[in-house]
């Protein structure tokens, strides 16, 4: 397929936007990925003065993660408005990309149930994927990948949502709703320095747990960063072509 000059300008002009809900959750390799494409980047800091833009102004919108429950809308007053801003991009035809509770908050939109998971997952743990095509996606060479986990809730699949990937503890890691939005449980954005601020700012979750790993031997098992980063990347080039 070729492309005209203008098309393949467009391309190169790409805008991101972006919802970050605690300091120290934010892009991790997004932001390496977005600044090698020269897209715009613009945020949404929900722990500081935040607003969202007119769906118009942007073409990707990135949900990040957090502590919070993506059904603690009385505790958090700003859920309610970021849910509404979330359906409005989803409404819009606009490409979304959810991980960790930025997952949870899409299935939540997108009318799914979300709750407290039997176990909690944290650490480097496998994720299998449904199928060949699944598997493609993330350009994995193996039907099973083990990657960054760090949540407490899950989901139930949202309707007309496809199932790409599932792990022994938690059926729903990742779905595609109409080949735009893309709900994460894992975090393939990780990096080094984010991972540990993740690790720095999360001891109250430490606790006894098949799924949970020792803070010691997360921090000795961060070869695994390249992998998922190559996964993202992979998922990246396939969601922004649907621009």
């Amino acid at each position: 397929m070729s492309y005209s000059f203008h098309q393949i300008f467009d391309k190169m002009n790409r805008r991101v936007h972006y919802i970050q809900h605690v300091a120290f959750e934010g892009l991790g390799y997004l932001e390496t990925y977005v600044i090698e494409k020269g897209y715009s980047l613009s945020v949404s800091r929900m722990y500081e003065d935040y607003k969202f833009p007119n769906p118009d102004s942007f073409d990707l919108l990135i949900i990040m993660g957090g502590p919070m429950g993506a059904y603690e809308d009385d505790k958090y007053a700003w859920l309610k408005e970021e849910k509404a801003f979330i359906r409005s991009t989803i409404d819009a035809g606009k490409v979304v990309l959810g991980i960790c509770l930025g997952s949870q908050i899409l299935a939540s939109v997108l009318g799914a149930e979300v709750y407290p998971n039997k176990e909690k997952e944290i650490g480097w743990l496998p994720v299998t994927f449904t199928n060949q095509s699944c598997q493609n996606f993330f350009d994995s060479r193996e039907k099973s990948q083990t990657v960054f986990q760090y949540h407490g809730d899950t989901f139930d699949l949202p309707e007309n949502a496809k199932l790409l990937a599932t792990s022994e503890v938690c059926a729903n890691q990742a779905f595609l709703y109409k080949d735009k939005v893309l709900g994460l449980q894992f975090h393939l954005e990780v990096t080094e320095p984010s991972c540990i601020e993740m690790l720095d700012n999360g001891s109250d979750d430490w606790e006894e747990g098949e799924y949970i790993q020792s803070q010691d031997l997360i921090r000795t098992n961060m070869h695994n960063i390249p992998l998922c980063n190559q996964m993202i990347k992979s998922v990246l080039e396939k969601l922004t072509d649907k621009i």
